[in-house]
């Protein structure tokens, strides 16, 4: 994982007090229900599952993901036993990151492998985490971009199984938990980017050398060699090793060494799981399934494509011992509930310690949203994107950002998601008395507390066009409540 400094990353504004009433008014080009995602039309050397499906069948591939909402991501490997220090000196930068943020060595790396020995790792333990936090499925890093497989590999002994004194397979034990408790497994890969491996890609940092990037000779080598004796090999092990998972496989950072005939290669093994998911990260003009924005929420989404932000509790996404800027679990709660409203999914990262423990900040906010979702969850899972729009904020007339267009400047009042017939308004400022529409895109005939058990329903006035909702003095939950309209169309 690599944070790209061009994506505009968001966060909760103040609240502005509460008025007597929220005005509530839809937004002509607010998203569609049921829009179905723009055809891949792009000619490749082979064919993606994605170029030639019908939208019903992938309408039926994408269900399970669509109606998940929220999943957990893993980043863990050898990065975490220095934990964002090498030789005495904190390291800038990303926790997973710290073999190139520190250029070090390939052997000095490498040696790292023998002092790992997460004993304390428990797959039961983090999938029953994940289902506790109300999460539908995980995605971990099976590889990332220090070349360390979390996973017995036959193909390459720099594993978690051949090269270390745990001797165990972290990801085997994860499907087999994953089965048991109801949730689907997906594992990250880095098919472009290996520091470890001849050949392999590796990004610009600092002053390593033009234009393979290495700061060590041991890294120099074909890329063509590296692809067929490693990388590939390894995928088909993910492929095929573990039953009927990986439900997604999780691509990043592709360099301009996967050409469009390197990354066909791979999509020829992929196409081989016709109910595989996979992202936009494949490189060679692969589209693939997922839009990934990375540490921030688009203002309006995707619309059209199926998207998913992927965002840290902090500030890593490896472990680093000294990275404690928590994010509070109202802040995630409302990305998630954001997120939900424009269509999309909320894959929210863990990064174990070298123990094989999460780290227990990350885990106490889990458990908070799941406190949340175990009453709500209805408004989030299985939804669809808002049939309003304009409550999610407003772009600038005047303010810029990175990229030198409109700023968007977020609004925290409320947000929305739909069902077949049912409108969730979830609320996060509270109004004294209730709230006003000034027009509904769907007749309501009632409305009630999502967190009510009793369903007590609430007093409706409809003027003209418009509707009032009476609502109680206080809200039941300080983060969000939720009002549900039922309706029909």
């Amino acid at each position: 994982m690599q944070v790209n400094s061009n994506l505009r990353s968001f966060s909760v504004v103040c609240l502005s007090a509460a008025a007597l009433f929220i005005s509530v008014a839809p937004l002509a080009h607010a998203q569609l229900e049921g829009s179905k995602p723009d055809a891949n039309l792009a000619d490749h050397p082979v064919a993606a599952i994605q170029d030639r499906e019908t939208p019903a069948e992938r309408d039926a591939r994408m269900k399970w993901w669509r109606e998940a909402r929220f999943g957990m991501f893993i980043h863990w490997g050898l990065y975490s036993i220095p934990a964002g220090t090498w030789n005495g000196k904190q390291i800038p930068g990303i926790g997973e990151w710290i073999m190139n943020n520190a250029s070090i060595p390939v052997a000095e790396y490498k040696a790292l492998a023998p002092q790992f020995n997460p004993t304390a790792f428990s797959a039961h333990d983090i999938v029953a985490l994940a289902k506790s936090a109300g999460m539908k499925y995980i995605v971990i890093t099976s590889k990332h971009h220090d070349g360390f497989a979390m996973f017995d590999s036959k193909a390459n002994a720099f594993n978690i199984y051949a090269a270390t004194p745990f001797h165990r397979d972290p990801l085997r034990e994860l499907a087999e938990e994953c089965r048991k408790q109801g949730l689907k497994l997906g594992f990250y890969y880095s098919q472009d980017q290996d520091w470890t491996a001849p050949g392999g890609s590796a990004y610009k940092t600092g002053n390593h050398d033009s234009p393979t990037h290495h700061w060590d000779k041991a890294q120099d080598g074909d890329f063509d060699t590296y692809l067929h004796i490693k990388s590939i090999p390894q995928i088909k092990e993910l492929l095929s090793n573990y039953g009927d998972f990986p439900s997604v496989i999780w691509f990043d950072t592709p360099t301009e060494n996967m050409t469009p005939q390197r990354a066909a290669e791979i999509v020829e093994l992929l196409n081989q799981h016709p109910n595989l998911i996979w992202n936009n990260r494949l490189g060679g003009t692969y589209k693939g399934d997922t839009e990934t924005p990375e540490q921030y929420i688009p203002p309006q989404g995707f619309p059209g494509r199926d998207w998913e932000s992927c965002m840290t509790i902090n500030d890593t996404w490896g472990y680093k011992s000294y990275d404690t800027n928590f994010k509070s679990s109202e802040t995630l709660l409302r990305n998630l509930i954001d997120i939900a409203s424009k269509g999309g999914n909320y894959l929210l990262n863990v990064g174990p310690d070298s123990h094989g423990v999460i780290p227990a900040p990350e885990a106490e906010r889990l458990l908070a949203m799941g406190k949340w979702l175990a009453v709500n969850g209805e408004a989030i899972y299985a939804t669809g994107p808002t049939l309003f729009g304009a409550e999610a904020g407003t772009f600038s007339g005047t303010e810029k950002d990175r990229e030198g267009k409109p700023k968007f400047i977020p609004a925290w009042k409320w947000r929305s998601t739909t069902a077949a017939n049912k409108i969730y308004i979830e609320i996060f400022d509270w109004p004294t008395g209730g709230l006003h529409f000034d027009k509904l895109p769907r007749k309501v005939t009632g409305a009630y507390l999502l967190a009510d058990a009793s369903r007590k329903p609430l007093k409706l006035v409809r003027k003209g066009d418009g509707l009032d909702v009476e609502l109680p003095a206080k809200p039941l939950d300080p983060v969000a409540t939720v009002l549900v309209l039922t309706t029909t169309h």
